[in-house]
C-alpha cells in the first residue's frame, strides 16, 4: 500500500500480537520484521530487521499487564523507529494503561497518565490511535494529534446479532455506576432499548456496595456496559443487585477492556452473568480463559483507522 509517495508498515510489540497479525491481514500486508524481547538482565531489547527510512510507520501495542513492561516496549520500539529515519511514527495503543490516573485524588498524587503521554511524545510518536480512553479528557494530555476510536459502534453491531437482543421491548441496557451512563446511554440508542442505572456507594478502592436500582428492570433481560472489566467487582455485584433487588431475568455484560485483574476471572465464573463480551484491545491470557468471556475483534475498526491515517483521510466515520 503506497500513498504520497511513502511506504506504510506495522511493527508489533508482544503485547498484542494477535490483533496485530489480524490488522494487518486485513490491510492486505504483513507485520514488518521486528525482535523484541529482554536482555538477561530485564532490560528491554529491541532490533528492527528492515529499513524504515522514509516510511509511515504504525506501532501496535497496548500497554496491558505487565504494564510497565509493554509500556517500556512501546517507546524503546519507536525511540528505535525514530533513529532509523521513519517518516511518521503513529503509537497503535488499543489499550491504554495508567488512563484512570488522570487526576489528583488526594494531596501529593501523581497525574501518571500526563507523564505516560510525555513519555510517548518525547520517544518520538507523531500521533495515537487509541480506543475509549477512561476519560476522553486524556486526549489533551498529549500535544501530538490523538484519535480516539469508540467500542460501544463495535460492540453494538456484533451484539444486536445475538438471540437474548430479539425482543427489545423487554431488554434495557444498565449502568454499573454513574460514571459510565453516557456510555451506556449510547449503547441504549443503538440498540433501541430503555435504560437503568446501578445506583453504588464505594467505601474504599475496588469495594463496592450497591444502593438501589434507578429504572425499571423488573422481568426484563439486561445488558450492563463499561469501558473495563478490572476485578469484576462492579459488574459481578451489579448483576447480583439487578437479579436480587430489581427482579430482572437474565443479565449479560459487555465492555471495551478486559482488564481482568487479581479475582476477576473467579468472580465472572460464579456470578449470575449469563454472558460476557469483551474486545480483544487486550489479548486474553491463557489463565483468562472462562466459559462466560467470549471476544470480539477491533481488528477492523483498527485497520480501517490505519489506512485513514496513512492516507490522511478523516478517521471521524468510524465513530459512527
Amino acid at each position: 500500500m503506497i500513498a504520497h509517495g511513502n511506504q506504510i508498515k506495522l511493527f508489533a510489540g508482544n503485547a498484542c500480537r494477535k490483533l496485530a497479525e489480524a490488522m494487518a491481514e486485513k490491510l492486505n500486508m504483513k507485520l514488518s520484521d521486528c525482535e523484541v524481547g529482554k536482555f538477561s538482565d530485564g532490560e528491554c531489547s529491541v532490533h528492527i530487521g528492515e529499513t524504515v527510512r522514509g516510511c509511515d510507520v504504525f506501532v501496535i501495542q497496548s500497554t496491558s499487564y505487565p504494564v510497565n513492561d509493554n509500556l517500556m516496549e512501546l517507546l524503546v520500539m519507536i525511540d528505535a523507529l525514530k533513529r532509523a529515519s521513519a517518516g511518521r511514527i503513529t503509537a497503535v495503543i488499543p489499550y491504554f494503561g495508567y488512563a484512570r490516573q488522570d487526576r489528583k485524588a488526594r494531596a501529593r498524587d501523581p497525574i501518571t497518565a500526563k507523564l505516560v503521554a510525555d513519555l510517548i511524545t518525547s520517544a518520538g510518536a507523531d500521533r495515537v490511535l487509541t480506543m475509549d480512553l477512561h476519560a476522553p479528557q486524556l486526549q489533551g494530555f498529549f500535544s501530538i494529534p490523538v484519535d480516539h476510536l469508540l467500542g460501544i459502534p463495535v460492540l453494538s453491531k456484533a451484539l444486536e446479532k445475538l438471540p437474548f437482543l430479539k425482543n427489545r421491548e423487554d431488554m434495557v441496557v444498565v449502568s454499573p455506576d454513574v460514571g459510565s451512563v453516557g456510555r451506556a446511554r449510547q449503547m441504549a440508542q443503538k440498540l433501541n432499548a430503555s435504560l437503568a442505572i446501578v445506583d453504588k456507594r464505594r467505601p474504599k478502592a475496588n469495594v463496592m456496595e450497591v444502593m438501589n436500582i434507578v429504572g425499571d428492570v423488573r422481568g426484563k433481560v439486561c445488558l450492563m456496559v463499561d469501558d473495563m472489566i478490572d476485578t469484576a467487582g462492579t459488574i459481578t455485584q451489579g448483576a447480583q443487585a439487578l437479579i436480587d433487588v430489581g427482579g430482572a431475568t437474565e443479565v449479560y455484560a459487555c465492555c471495551t477492556h478486559p482488564v481482568l485483574s487479581g479475582p476477576a476471572i473467579e468472580r465472572l465464573s460464579k456470578s449470575v452473568l449469563k454472558k460476557v463480551y469483551v474486545l480483544n484491545t487486550i489479548e486474553l491470557r491463557p489463565d483468562h480463559k472462562c466459559d462466560k468471556i467470549e471476544e470480539i475483534t477491533v481488528a477492523p475498526i483498527f485497520a480501517e483507522a490505519v489506512e485513514s491515517i496513512f492516507a490522511d483521510l478523516p478517521v471521524s466515520k468510524l465513530y459512527d
